[in-house]
């Protein structure tokens, strides 16, 4: 099958389209229908009647916007009609949805008089918190979008204008950053002067430019004074007339500084490029080809050519995606009446200072593992990249406020933590743990510091306030590592090889010398990064400990079990993971550590995992799970669980609710929970789950992430005498920041 026929199939799946209505509130009863409807939805009617901001409150307004377009200018078709443009503005919704979590109804209007369109979408005012204007052609999306912002007291936006000028803007920021030029002092070359390019340009002034130094090019030529003068052009073209001869593309190019092209494919040569100034800025946005080709461009000169492109498979792709859905994520969370000036410059330097951090791994697979790192071939994020919400949002409504456009006010700390929970329950889980190890840092040694996922975590935790971190390797690859990404930071680094390292050895052989190592034994092995970093904690010169990065995990826990051991209230360690589903979350014990653990060692793992559940600030309910249910089953194996939970529910340290044996949907369904076995200690379905041996927590865990959704903090090692966490082979850095992040507050919690 070609595209085409693969998108139609797409398309026609049922149901047909790409969207669809579902309910927020419960519907199941007959009293939760007469709640949603009559009779009880009169008082949330009556409620907006003597309050019209209370549908902010009782409806979903706050939270949807219209999709509107005619058709008249969809991009890369022309005008195909209103009905003709619904799989394009379905398209849109999915993507509101996606980025932003922000629900679409896709307006299709069979209107071409611009005085009918506004005078239709004004009349929508009352049903959504924001209009979104697409594909409507010029000039007359100027006026409707005008009008519109006059006459309406929710955010209207023109994405075809102002998209692409705040995406390219933020590209521009971090382009003549990179060429050292001033961006007053640019000479910029527009091709083309319809809706687009003219919002760019006016957008590029915003930023800094000159409107005197911008030259814009239509399809007769140079748009100048004399031809605004003699009628040829109409007034919103006039704004940029120059007082310039008149000429073609290839006249305004020479000596330009940057061109901005909005127009068509292939009218611009290498020759052209080859004539302007030194280092020369391409944003070729033709689609789906380019003014000129990426690798024309590149090769016309000798120096460096930063280019971008409206294509997805060049670098610096200008995606309006990176923009629409996170504007107006911040301009809804304020109730802004308007998206002004400031909001959208704020939109464009946040995305331009996220180009500037560290890409995470997750992004970086997602684009085929191409190194994406700061500079000529990197000056805006990818469309993929979680991390653009909770930037460009909260800088979005921190304009607004500060402009005056917001009817609330927000703390901006905790709106991005608001915002990184819609991105998934672990965000908001890992958001408590981080507020917390935040509060104060401790020291934590990374054993296997030279490898470069370490390095980047090590700047993340520094960055972000979260711990102090002390990197074991080689001084010199860690260095390396860091110049190379441009990591301003200056790590602590504790070299092996360097030598200092006899009173760590000393301890080791005390530690050791009755397990069966000699000291020359503990001079080679504390050279070893898991055996020095297990001793550093252990005489309490690091705080706490991870390794595992580039190691099997029975390895990697081999030398802190051997130096640091359990604790003196445990006599045993276990893996924990916590997985989160869109609206639960549970901890899975033990997954990596103990393969066929007695009740003894059952009913410690589940008081472990619990006082690890309250690190997260959730309290505990705890199954310890098998095949049978409270006795249905009577063998060695069942019994096990079983005593596990008989012992917790006798001993007067556990002040959480617990029970067992039974099986998993028993422990998680409250229908059966409270139905069938009504008994149970557990009132509400169980957060910890205690699984009766290694195989099978491994395998739950597996299939509920891969198959469940779950999405996977961890493992967390629990039953350890200090702060020590095993990291997965291949683990991203995002999970190295966030396994320090729990040992810092590990630490915390051990001096209390």
């Amino acid at each position: 099958m070609g595209l085409d026929e693969d998108s139609l199939e797409y398309h026609r799946q049922d149901p047909p389209g790409k969207i669809e209505i579902s309910t927020t509130k419960p519907t199941n009863t007959q009293r939760d229908l007469s709640l949603a409807y009559s009779p009880g939805v009169a008082a949330a009617c009556m409620a907006i009647a003597e309050n019209p901001e209370d549908a902010y409150t009782y409806t979903a307004k706050g939270n949807l916007v219209a999709v509107v377009s005619n058709g008249s200018a969809v991009l890369g078709l022309g005008d195909i009609g209103a009905q003709a443009s619904k799989p394009v503005m379905e398209g849109k919704g999915v993507l509101f949805k996606r980025f932003a979590d922000i629900d679409v109804f896709d307006i299709e209007l069979d209107l071409d008089d611009p005085e009918e369109i506004i005078e239709t979408v004004a009349a929508m005012e009352p049903t959504f918190g924001g209009i979104n204007l697409e594909d409507i052609k010029a000039p007359g999306c100027f006026e409707i979008e005008e009008r519109l912002r006059e006459e309406m007291e929710v955010p209207v936006f023109h994405d075809d204008q102002h998209g692409t000028a705040i995406i390219s803007g933020a590209a521009l920021l971090n382009a003549v950053d990179i060429a050292g030029k001033p961006i007053e002092e640019l000479e910029i070359v527009f091709s083309g002067a319809g809706a687009s390019a003219l919002a760019t340009a006016r957008f590029y002034v915003s930023l800094g430019a000159r409107k005197e130094n911008i030259t814009m090019v239509d399809s007769t030529g140079i748009i100048t004074k004399t031809r605004a003068d003699n009628d040829d052009i109409n007034r919103y073209k006039r704004e940029f007339a120059r007082d310039v001869p008149e000429g073609d593309l290839a006249d305004a190019l020479d000596g330009a500084d940057v061109f901005v092209g909005l127009s068509a494919g292939g009218i611009v040569s290498k020759e052209m490029v080859r004539s302007m100034a030194s280092d020369p800025i391409i944003f070729a946005m033709a689609n789906p080809d380019p003014e000129i080709a990426y690798e024309d461009a590149k090769v016309a000169r000798d120096d460096t050519v930063i280019m971008a492109t409206g294509r997805s498979d060049y670098p610096n792709q200008v995606n309006n995606v990176l923009g629409f859905p996170f504007i107006f994520r911040g301009a809804l969370d304020v109730r802004a009446t308007e998206i002004n000036e400031a909001m959208k410059v704020a939109a464009a330097e946040a995305l331009a200072e996220l180009a500037r951090q560290d890409v995470p791994d997750a992004v970086v697979k997602a684009y085929g593992d191409q190194p994406l790192q700061f500079g000529p071939e990197y000056i805006i994020p990818k469309p993929l990249d979680p991390r653009v919400l909770f930037e460009l949002a909260p800088a979005v409504a921190e304009a607004a406020m500060e402009s005056g456009a917001a009817r609330e006010e927000l703390e901006l700390e905790a709106y991005t933590e608001r915002l990184e929970a819609r991105l998934g329950k672990s965000r908001e889980m890992m958001r408590v743990v981080l507020n917390k190890a935040k509060s104060d840092p401790k020291r934590v040694v990374l054993a296997e510091g030279d490898d470069e996922k370490m390095v980047r975590a090590a700047y993340q935790l520094v960055e972000q306030g979260i711990a102090e971190p002390v990197l074991v390797g080689d001084r010199e690859t860690i260095w390396s590592h860091s110049e190379r990404l441009g990591l301003n930071f200056e790590p602590e680094i504790v070299d092996p090889e360097e030598g200092n390292l006899g009173p760590y050895a000393d301890r080791l052989y005390d530690l050791r010398k009755r397990k069966g190592i000699t000291r020359r034994e503990s001079d080679d092995l504390i050279e070893d990064g898991n055996y020095l970093a297990s001793v550093m904690v252990e005489m309490g010169d690091a705080d706490a400990m991870l390794t595992g990065l580039t190691h099997h995990y029975p390895s990697a826990l081999r030398p802190p079990l051997q130096v640091v051991g359990t604790a003196a209230d445990a006599e045993t360690a276990a893996g924990v993971y916590l997985l989160t589903f869109k609206n639960r979350i549970v901890f899975i014990a033990d997954a990596t550590v103990n393969q066929t653990p007695d009740e003894e060692v059952l009913a410690e793992i589940t008081k472990q995992t619990a006082d690890l559940a309250r690190r997260f600030n959730v309290e505990p309910r705890a199954a310890l799970l098998s095949y049978s249910d409270f006795g249905s089953v009577q063998n060695e194996r069942t019994a096990k669980p079983r005593d596990a939970a008989s012992m917790l529910r006798s001993d007067p340290s556990v002040d959480f609710p617990v029970d067992g044996e039974m099986q998993a949907d028993t422990a998680v369904v409250e229908e059966m929970l409270n139905g069938t076995y009504g008994f149970s200690e557990l009132e509400e379905p169980a957060n910890v789950l205690v699984f009766p041996n290694l195989e099978a927590g491994n395998i739950a865990y597996k299939l509920l992430q891969r198959l469940g959704g779950a999405e996977a903090i961890g493992p967390m090692l629990v039953g350890m005498d200090e702060p020590v966490h095993i990291l997965q082979r291949g683990d991203e850095v995002k999970d190295i920041v966030n396994l320090a992040s729990v040992a810092v507050v590990d630490a915390q919690n051990r001096e209390t």
